[in-house]
């Protein structure tokens, strides 16, 4: 069986070419603050597939009750909002705090969760969104740095008590991998999760997918091209995902850490590829961050992932693993 699915921020379009084993089930609902949607194809679990789908929502909408930043009960909220004390968290929080600081160290604060006191200045949903206010952007990055992060255990301490944290760039895919691992376990075969853009497969090892990675410099949703998968995760971090014109300037909502101010370099894009969705997240925003050249580098020296690069010039740039260990085809060779 051969499909493609077109990746959007959003959306994802599926086209079937042959027949399926069973017929699909496909359920939306809005959580993580986007469209999610999953789609079944194939299941041997005693309950209903669309009682699964239901429970994993419920599971996804759990884990944003933890992790957001903008839920005031949640463990995150608890931990910017203390002060500079130590707080007590689930170890599983703890650990993806831990794991986002290792990205941290890995791009020298490129990608840095404690960002929040800029990103909260930042409103990409207002109906007449507009730049902070260089002051406001200046006070906000004095508190900006990954090593004020302290974690024993389950104990987190911010070592600045107007630091806060903002795991926007790691949580929605560390959520997707929990997601996954609910399905698999209820007796999904099949199956495709889409947490707003972020992309995980599940698929028997003889059976593939292909995903469709967004032109980011198309108006009318054109595709660079496809990566075929049966298990992976695809991530993209897009100029053109949450972004607004303001006095005739676009902003979008990839910030660089070191100015507050959106990263402007020359991509369009990044996409990345590989086994665990948290991780994908975290290299996406930071290869983007860090630019094609040391992006590059990057993940060329991490195994198990690849990454696809577009520039605002339309250049395809590819890590060193496409097409030896992951399948990719242009637009042009799909028609």
């Amino acid at each position: 069986m051969k499909k493609i699915l077109f990746l959007f921020s959003v959306l994802i379009i599926t086209f079937c070419f042959s027949g399926c084993a069973q017929n699909p089930v496909s359920q939306t609902a809005f959580l993580l603050d986007t469209i999610s949607t999953i789609t079944v194809y194939e299941y041997s679990g005693d309950e209903s597939a669309e009682e699964v789908i239901n429970q994993c929502f419920e599971l996804c909408s759990d884990y944003e009750k933890k992790l957001s930043r903008t839920i005031e009960s949640s463990e995150i909220s608890a931990v910017s909002s203390a002060l500079g004390s130590k707080t007590q968290i689930s170890n599983e929080t703890a650990a993806l705090i831990s794991k986002a600081v290792k990205y941290s160290e890995l791009s020298n604060g490129k990608f840095d969760i404690t960002i929040a006191p800029v990103s909260s200045l930042w409103d990409f949903k207002s109906e007449s969104p507009a730049p902070p206010n260089d002051e406001e952007i200046k006070e906000a990055l004095t508190h900006v740095n990954y090593k004020n992060i302290s974690v024993q255990g389950s104990t987190v301490q911010l070592l600045d008590e107007k630091a806060a944290i903002d795991l926007g760039g790691i949580a929605k895919g560390y959520i997707g991998d929990k997601s996954k691992e609910f399905l698999i376990e209820k007796g999904v075969k099949k199956a495709l999760i889409n947490l707003g853009g972020n992309i995980l497969v599940i698929c028997p090892e003889n059976d593939s997918l292909k995903i469709g990675i967004q032109d980011p410099n198309s108006q009318e949703g054109n595709i660079i091209g496809a990566v075929s998968t049966n298990g992976n995760s695809l991530v993209t971090s897009g100029i053109y995902q949450r972004c607004f014109e303001y006095n005739g300037k676009t902003y979008h909502h990839i910030l660089d850490t070191s100015t507050g101010y959106p990263a402007d370099n020359s991509l369009a894009s990044v996409t990345v590829i590989g086994p665990e969705s948290a991780d994908c997240d975290a290299l996406s925003t930071t290869v983007f961050c860090l630019g094609s050249e040391e992006g590059l580098k990057l993940i060329n020296s991490i195994d198990g992932y690849e990454a696809i690069l577009v520039t605002k010039d339309s250049e395809t740039i590819f890590s060193e693993g496409i097409n030896k260990t992951i399948e990719y085809r242009s637009a042009d060779e799909l028609n």
